[in-house]
């Protein structure tokens, strides 16, 4: 009894740690109505369509998405980027190896079947048919399939069709156009640009416009029959919700949800007439005519930590090289990194949603000086190593930040410390030189702010080897048009219009 009694409370401990995801995206409700395949955190993922536990199919580190069953419901073609794009590949339903099918360097999205099972239609932007009056654009993609054993694709359509599906028969199909590069997260969003629904006769090669209004018509299926569209829509100036009309007929509109605030996304049928749907992030399926039932979900996630990869081979800016010639310390898209001269390891110093900028080395190699905007002004920032058995900061595993003389109100930049590692010259509100002693916290005002010390919208200025000067690169006047700067001169010049170099004690 005792062991039973174990065995349930850990069945129930482990239940708890289970995610009830939300957010699920590209969900597809299987053929025969059994399953929901649907994307989550990069992965595919099928659950039972009367919810439950969720089977994760893909564990690659690469983002898969768009999944679309095959007619028998033995297939699921996705969409990888494991090969360095997007790709289509094809898997077991239940799981298993996927088989790569397309190589191109363009993004390719699967929509679906063709109605044998035979083929996978797609879209890209790969190649315009010679005939084509559309602008030659990326965001304007063709229609491809390609054989599900593998082998040539073909290009069917030139033009933009999306989310397609096909009658049972494959006399024809209807799609959502694209006319541009409009955010398809785009809410109430009402233009000519916005997509509509269509008719494609596979016979004739027509296309009809099934609608036509300001607003958004997206993402349309087929009742089994053939006869019925059901279709995402943002008509009446509401949020986004599942509308039908007879494809002979489409004026006889029907609203078949009435979600108020968030909106209905990616809607799938399967073979009984059943839709699904996700809303506000969850899961629902719903005979129409019927009330939507929300599919309960849980499922097991790895989310522990991975190492981040970056690679950045433009774009550093501001670089520092250490005292001792060993490190470089540089600014990338905001953020703080040293690297070794000697070896291939960058440390990340700064992770956060601010600028930081302007580094600069301490004389014991130990310590660096930089501005941040973190607190929504600039702040002096001193990082220290704060593990004394570290080496050097590219390999340092703990990095100690003090921010010096915060202020939300009092502009600091440009920090540079003395050759001595004791005292930081800063930049006091764009104008004023002013020196902070890092021991006593003392601040010394070296200019009286002025005059506009640039060069080229920057203030320069360094220390003397022996920290008791400092040489400044100015204009006198901040309205001087020059911009040369003349040769380093002794003292202050006596002209405030005259460009030049000077020279000044450091306080």
């Amino acid at each position: 009894m005792k062991k039973f009694l174990l065995f349930i409370a850990l069945m129930a401990t482990m239940t708890a740690m289970a995610d009830t995801p939300m957010w699920m995206r590209y969900a597809r409700i299987s053929p025969d109505g059994n399953k929901i395949a649907f994307c989550y955190k990069g992965d595919i993922y099928v659950v039972p369509s009367i919810g439950g536990q969720a089977v994760q199919l893909t564990s690659q580190s690469s983002y898969e998405s768009m999944p679309v069953w095959s007619p028998d419901g033995t297939k699921l073609a996705f969409a990888s980027d494991r090969k360095g794009n997007f790709d289509i590949f094809v898997m077991p339903a239940t799981g298993g190896q996927p088989k790569q099918l397309t190589r191109n360097s363009a993004a390719e999205t699967p929509w679906t079947f063709s109605p044998d099972g035979k083929y996978i239609y797609y879209s890209a932007s790969i190649q315009d048919p010679a005939s084509s009056m559309l602008f030659p654009s990326g965001r304007l993609t063709e229609v491809y399939k390609v054989p599900v054993e593998g082998g040539r694709a073909t290009r069917e359509l030139g033009t933009p069709a999306e989310y397609i599906t096909w009658n049972k028969g494959g006399d024809y199909f209807v799609y959502q156009d694209r006319k541009g590069g409009e955010d398809e997260w785009r809410k109430h969003h009402t233009s000519s640009i916005t997509r509509d629904i269509w008719r494609y006769d596979a016979k004739t090669g027509h296309h009809t416009n099934l609608t036509d209004i300001g607003g958004e018509d997206r993402n349309p299926v087929l009742s089994p029959d053939g006869q019925t569209v059901y279709f995402l829509s943002e008509r009446n100036g509401g949020s986004m919700n599942v509308y039908s009309f007879p494809i002979d007929h489409p004026s006889q509109l029907k609203a078949e949800t009435h979600f108020t605030v968030n909106p209905v996304r990616f809607l799938s049928i399967d073979n009984g007439g059943t839709l699904c749907f996700t809303q506000d992030g969850e899961l629902y399926t719903m005979r129409p005519g019927s009330q939507p039932r929300k599919v309960d979900i849980s499922l097991w996630h790895d989310d522990s930590d991975q190492v981040q990869r970056m690679s950045h081979t433009r774009g550093a800016t501001d670089a520092a090289v250490s005292p001792d010639g060993k490190m470089v310390a540089f600014i990338v898209r905001g953020e703080v990194f040293v690297t070794s001269v000697e070896y291939s390891t960058t440390k990340r110093i700064t992770n956060t949603t601010a600028a930081e900028n302007w580094v600069s080395w301490g004389s014991d190699n130990r310590t660096l000086a930089y501005a941040t905007e973190r607190n929504g002004n600039w702040e002096l920032v001193l990082a220290t190593m704060d593990r004394k058995d570290d080496p050097n900061f590219a390999n340092a595993t703990l990095i100690k930040e003090e921010i010096l003389l915060p202020s939300t109100t009092v502009e600091r930049t440009r920090p540079c410390l003395s050759p001595d590692g004791k005292k930081l010259a800063f930049i006091e509100d764009r104008f004023c030189l002013k020196v902070l002693d890092l021991k006593t916290k003392q601040v010394t005002q070296v200019t009286d702010g002025s005059t506009w010390y640039e060069t080229n919208g920057e203030f320069n200025y360094s220390w003397s080897p022996d920290g008791k000067w400092f040489a400044l690169e100015f204009i006198g006047n901040q309205r001087d048009p020059y911009t040369d700067i003349a040769p380093l001169a002794a003292r202050l010049p006596t002209s405030p219009a005259a460009p030049t170099s000077a020279r000044i004690p450091a306080g």
